[in-house]
């Protein structure tokens, strides 16, 4: 096998200044990654050793052991005796005709679901005050570089012109949905230009927004099955029936009969962190989801909630990014990243649609501070970003682990850990034989803010299943978690 065609072929497809900057070991994990997709390295080759490639290719051993460690992660290759396999993944078999025809069916369809009443958006609840241990979601605040990000800001403001102070343009200013594209082209492998881009005011108004959008009133919508409250109640608003699916180690479980019965016009997933269970939605799955979702004619929502702290390994590849043209909407949010209190996100759309919803979203959103989207805009382009990320990651690995071991200290026998790959929570099963409301509502008088999962279950009966809680560590160093899980137990301990 010819891997240096491999990679210039791969490099010659992409054509991009961002592509052209990838290290030699991102560069050589894209490229194997793409020619396994598309068939050009079929089921059942075996790759060279990490050495003889190294030599090969001229390049460090780590570079290749880095690519083929990702590879295997995502399940793209499999370790064996004899060296690494190629696994059966099969591209999504759509021909190019085909995507068109889909694209250009999906987008006749759009003017109609634009053009529906928009109902009003569900008030908020009510933040609780005094209640704040364990929140999930928050992220570490006391460790924001929040002298950078005022200089930041500041400097955006002293360049703001008249001009700037009327309503900006509706999908965000440019400069900011550049930064963007760039970034999550790079990072989580999303294939987009930045006008597909439209700043929002975090993944909820996105979510709003996504099912005005693509769907009509009494059309279905698949949940994960525990799932997001949030998407829940924009999917409720916008009169939408609900189906949830469950959701196992491999993340969404769409069975056969969930198609043939009850084929959804959305599909909302959390698949690189799922919410709350922590789980990450297998490749197979990925692939399965884009083909069937094309087939039905529905739209794929990615939550890449969390996907930027990982702490097991590198961002895994988005669902968008793995194919031409998917049926994906993807949307981020800085609001985990940064800070709650800049209301920022973004929703990407596919190609087919930019035109409707770049008209729909004038009508609806109206954008403003334009000093905070430059300022974010700069922070990004400037690396200030990623390389803020790097830290909370090292921080929140630190964070969890302290959470776990006083766990394991304090309630030992009365709490078990879900596996969890990264994010700011922890899943736990209660094993005592206790309600997991009760239980929250009886730490809260402690000052605990525990998240019941049963509360994440659509039907009651799945809610028997999930009996146990989402505990938030990134605001708690591991001296808190040690006192914060002792006072736990000593409200498990005389509730038994």
């Amino acid at each position: 096998m010819d891997y240096a065609l491999i990679m210039a072929a791969y490099e010659r497809k992409a054509r991009t200044s961002v592509q052209r900057r990838l290290t030699q070991q991102d560069l050589l994990y894209e490229s194997l990654r793409r020619a396994i997709l598309d068939g050009d390295i079929v089921r059942g080759t075996r790759l060279a050793s990490s050495r003889a490639l190294a030599e090969e290719m001229s390049i460090a051993r780590n570079s290749v052991l880095y690519a083929y460690e990702r590879l295997l992660e995502e399940g793209f290759i499999t370790a064996t005796r004899h060296g690494s396999v190629v696994n059966d993944v099969k591209a999504v078999s759509v021909q190019p005709a085909g995507i068109e025809q889909a694209a250009a069916e999906q987008a006749a369809d759009a003017p109609r679901t634009l053009s529906r009443r928009v109902s009003e958006l569900p008030p908020r609840p009510a933040y609780r005050a005094g209640v704040t241990a364990l929140r999930p979601g928050v992220p570490a605040l006391d460790a924001f570089p929040l002298a950078q990000w005022r200089s930041t800001v500041e400097r955006a403001q002293r360049e703001l012109s008249p001009e700037d102070l009327s309503y900006g343009a509706s999908a965000g200013i440019p400069a900011l949905r550049q930064a963007i594209a760039q970034y999550v082209r790079v990072s989580r492998g999303v294939r987009c230009q930045p006008d597909q881009v439209f700043i929002t005011e975090g993944t909820q108004e996105s979510l709003d927004l996504c099912a005005r959008f693509f769907a009509d009133a009494g059309e279905r919508v698949w949940i994960e099955n525990p799932g997001y409250l949030g998407a829940r109640v924009a999917m409720h608003a916008a009169s939408l029936k609900l189906v949830p699916i469950p959701v196992d180690a491999a993340g969404m479980a769409a069975r056969e009969e969930h198609w043939r019965e009850t084929p959804p016009r959305l599909i909302y997933l959390t698949p690189s962190h799922q919410y709350p269970l922590g789980c990450v939605l297998s490749l197979e799955r990925r692939l399965a989801l884009i083909e069937r979702a094309r087939a039905c004619g529905a739209w794929i929502i990615e939550d890449d909630y969390d996907s930027e702290l990982r702490h097991d390994g590198p961002p895994l590849p988005s669902i968008q990014g793995l194919a031409d043209d998917t049926p994906v909407i993807y949307l981020g949010t800085f609001s985990k990243t940064l800070f709650p209190a800049l209301r920022m996100g973004f929703m990407i759309v596919p190609r087919q649609v930019v035109e409707q919803v770049d008209m729909a979203h004038r009508t609806l959103v109206r954008q403003g501070r334009v000093a905070d989207q430059r300022a974010l805009a700069e922070f990004i382009e400037s690396g200030r970003y990623a390389r803020h990320l790097r830290r909370m990651r090292k921080l929140y690995l630190t964070r969890r682990d302290g959470l776990v071991a006083a766990i394991d200290k304090h309630l030992g026998g009365l709490m078990t850990v879900s596996a969890d790959a990264g994010g700011m929570h922890l899943s736990v099963r209660l094993d005592a034989p206790l309600d997991d409301v009760a239980v929250s509502e009886a730490a809260r008088e402690h000052g605990l803010a525990l998240s019941p999962l049963s509360a994440y279950c659509l039907d009651a009966p799945d809610a028997e299943h999930y009996n146990g809680f989402l505990l938030g560590y990134a605001e708690a160093s591991p001296e808190d978690s040690d006192a914060l899980m002792a006072t736990l137990a000593r409200v498990v301990r005389a509730m038994l």
